[in-house]
């Protein structure tokens, strides 16, 4: 049985270790099924083909694909050249992807779509997801209702659909927040693994990292506490059980 490949981006080893921990309980993985990495710490092997993994699952990090090239550290610059390189043979051949959050704009940017800052950024907090007509029929939302609630928080998003994309979920906020490319390649703008506590953790160890007000902390805890977020996980499911 082939594993999944996880690609980790988040440098603070608390964060990573709980969106690594949600990436197994809500896709209802066993951890030897997967092949973890954490690119913050280790580099991508020079041999590894993802062809020969079920799927690649791409988590979310702090970096920005829009950001000008003197912008990044030379941490964030080194994992998203990482994660690129695989994008022509995952797209080639139409691999199982699903990135999630960042892994919209490293899709985006592969492709050649306008990523930014400027238009579709969301605060911390939830997006109203509605199922487009195009998305009534992916496998990857069976089971979920029309409309529902998802968990985001990021910069940049994409400004326009990449080419070569099917549109599969939508909100007022941020218009993509759910896309296809071919017919197994995947990527949300939202967190499809989490859930309140985990966006909880997520809000006290990113408080100072410019997604909000530090003191706006307790507010947004309390808004993760009363939100009715558990739609999105299937989504996350729905994907292992396709490809494993």
């Amino acid at each position: 049985m082939k594993r999944f490949l996880v690609l980790q981006l988040r440098p603070e080893r608390d964060a990573s270790d709980a969106e690594y921990a949600a990436f197994l309980q809500k896709g209802g993985l066993e951890a030897a099924r997967t092949h973890r990495i954490r690119l913050d710490a280790e580099a991508l092997p020079p041999d590894l083909d993802p062809a020969e993994y079920a799927g690649v699952i791409v988590g979310g990090g702090p970096g920005c694909v829009s950001d000008a090239p003197e912008d990044k550290s030379p941490e964030h610059a080194r994992i998203e050249a990482a994660v690129l390189s695989l994008m022509p043979r995952i797209t080639d051949c139409d691999l199982p992807f699903l990135g999630c959050c960042y892994g919209i704009g490293i899709l985006g940017k592969h492709l050649g779509a306008a990523v930014g800052k400027g238009r579709y950024g969301e605060p911390v907090g939830t997006a109203d997801c509605t199922v487009t007509e195009e998305g009534r029929a992916d496998p990857l939302l069976a089971g979920l209702p029309a409309r529902f609630d998802a968990f985001v928080g990021h910069k940049e998003a994409l400004e326009e659909l990449p080419q070569g994309c099917a549109h599969l979920l939508a909100a007022p906020s941020c218009p993509f927040q759910m896309v296809r490319h071919g017919q197994n390649v995947y990527a949300t703008q939202f967190h499809p693994e989490a859930d309140a506590d985990i966006f909880r953790e997520r809000i006290e160890i990113y408080r100072h990292h410019g997604y909000f007000p530090p003191d706006r902390a307790g507010d947004l805890i309390a808004m993760c506490r009363a939100a009715n977020v558990h739609a999105p996980e299937l989504i996350l499911r729905n994907f292992i059980r396709r490809y494993g």
